[in-house]
């Protein structure tokens, strides 16, 4: 297969998924105006339900824009030979692989962020504001940006260094070496990721205590579940939506909650909540994900030992001079068919495991104190209440609200 052929097969498959992407996007979009379900009539009332519509709306005319945007800027990257000019730039820089994919990339990921920063900007500060959710100053804003530069950078950068040090120095067995790189940085951030990584967005502070505390450790206690560790994370500084998850396994579990959330619930649907949360860990649900993940991360790496070597891959991106780095870039566009169908493959074992963990919460706790926290908290980040059914096979690691509604109620 030649590199002209690989070229508009690159095409193909970005301005298929693109395509799909918005035919999805507009299905659902003709269910903005759904009628409410019976079960969820007291989530909204007419008001507030044609105020969320509103918001899936204008999101919705957003995304045409941003997305297309995006697209356009890659198909001319592409066409008008983007790759190779900074290809041909660096080497007269550098002839060394790893200093030089490392600049590379950061070119790419750098100008990339820039592109999207008026779209974000927007987004949070237009949409966002409008309809009451934004919490962000401008500081925070470019703060935030600036930061998720220098963590992609030094991790990024380092994984990446390491990356084609193993390529250099083991040849065709480097992806053993990068599978088991790749694998212990994945444990290592399940692990400290709340610990080490959080704090430099966010402040986590213990849960005080008081009733809601106590209420937790009854609980915890009541089925047998250590839980030393609960944190509050004060999101309510960037936006007013709610959440809580948990991290870690072993000694290093916490679970952590949104000031929002405490805000929004009473007591017994934050525990109920939690009780989700702990139907996900004692299901092994956490584990499960963490497994696969790293098991895809394999498989990904070995497909990867096999086309790597392939110049035609750096020639279909445009890049006259062959390099780990331009294939690197060719492999990920060509490979992307194949992780839409295992993200399909996790999203509907996701909702699975969600209805699970609803019914340990049931089971273990209550379901009616978790069937109105589901309630508000859709209510509060006004929700898709009528998704359509395809957007929600394809994108949707939850199952919609009426849905689990239904579940718990059964």
């Amino acid at each position: 297969m030649g590199e002209t052929t690989l070229f508009y097969i690159i095409i193909f498959i970005l301005t298929a998924q693109y395509l799909i992407h918005q035919l999805l996007e507009y299905l659902n979009a003709q269910r903005f105006t759904s009628s409410v379900p019976d079960e969820l009539r007291d989530v909204f009332d007419e008001e507030e339900y044609q105020k969320s519509q509103l918001y899936k709306k204008t999101n919705y005319r957003f995304g045409l824009l941003s997305d297309g945007f995006s697209l356009l800027v890659t198909l001319a990257f592409l066409i008008f030979g983007g790759f190779e000019w900074i290809d041909s730039m660096l080497r007269t820089i550098t002839n060394q692989a790893i200093p030089m994919a490392l600049l590379f990339f950061g070119i790419i990921a750098i100008g990339s962020s820039i592109l999207g920063i008026p779209f974000s900007y927007y987004q949070t500060f237009v949409i966002e504001e409008r309809f009451g959710f934004n919490k962000t100053t401008k500081a925070l804003f470019f703060s935030d940006i600036v930061k998720g530069w220098l963590l992609t950078a030094l991790f990024g950068g380092g994984i990446l260094a390491l990356f084609i040090w193993f390529y250099q120095g083991t040849g065709p067995d480097f992806w053993l070496y990068t599978w088991a790189l790749l694998a212990f940085v994945t444990l290592v951030l399940n692990l400290f990721y709340s610990r080490f990584i959080v704090p430099i967005f966010n402040k986590q502070t213990p849960l005080e205590e008081g009733k809601l505390k106590s209420a937790i450790e009854n609980y915890a206690k009541k089925v047998g579940f250590e839980l030393n560790k609960i944190f509050v994370i004060d999101g309510s500084k960037r936006s007013t939506k709610a959440n809580a998850y948990f991290s870690g396994f072993g000694r290093e579990k916490r679970v952590t909650l949104f000031d929002t959330l405490i805000n929004d619930l009473d007591e017994d649907e934050i525990v109920a909540v939690l009780a989700h949360e702990v139907g996900h860990y004692e299901k092994k649900h956490i584990v499960f994900n963490l497994l696969v993940s790293i098991g895809l991360m394999g498989f990904t790496l070995y497909i990867l030992s096999l086309f790597i070597n392939n110049p035609e891959i750096s020639l279909a991106i445009g890049v006259s001079t062959p390099s780990f780095h331009a294939g690197l870039v060719g492999f990920i566009i060509l490979y992307s068919p194949i992780s839409e169908i295992t993200g399909l493959a996790m999203n509907f074992l996701s909702r699975k495991f969600e209805f699970q963990a609803d019914d340990y919460a049931k089971k273990t706790f209550a379901a009616d104190p978790l069937i109105t926290s589901l309630k508000k908290l859709s209510k509060n980040n006004l929700s898709n209440l009528t998704p359509h059914p395809a957007y929600v096979f394809v994108h949707y690691s939850h199952p919609p609200l009426v849905e689990r509604i239904r579940n718990l109620k059964a």
